[in-house]
């Protein structure tokens, strides 16, 4: 599964992410650190990359647009480092991959991992 961290994340998980075997770019180097969230949709539909992100506009953007894509994960837990964060996201790719694959929005705090199907309804 391809991969796209947004900005807020932790720019080494791409490497840590990579190393385990994963497509992943992190926007911080693809020229996309400033980019508005609409841009950075838009390159992960193209791309067919998941967005990974802690920010919750994605969501937003995602629901009130009907979009079918990109996938997005969004985790609601603070302060994790590279390598923790890592995990995390191969745990919920592990656990989720049908629904990323069919298009979805995925909520992830450190107790519950919430599945919604795009496009929102």
């Amino acid at each position: 599964m391809k991969l796209l961290l947004d900005q807020g994340t932790p720019r080494s998980a791409a490497d840590v992410l990579r190393e385990a075997g994963f497509d992943v770019v992190h926007t911080g180097e693809s020229g996309l650190a400033e980019a508005a969230d609409a841009e950075i949709i838009q390159k992960a539909s193209i791309e067919d990359r998941v967005v990974v992100t802690l920010d919750a506009d994605f969501h937003s953007l995602l629901a009130l647009s009907q979009a079918e894509n990109p996938s997005t994960i969004r985790i609601r837990v603070e302060g994790l480092r590279a390598d923790d964060f890592s995990l995390l996201v191969q745990y919920v790719l592990s656990q989720c991959e049908a629904d990323l694959k069919a298009g979805a929005m995925i909520s992830v705090t450190r107790s519950q991992i919430r599945v919604r199907r795009l496009p929102v309804s």
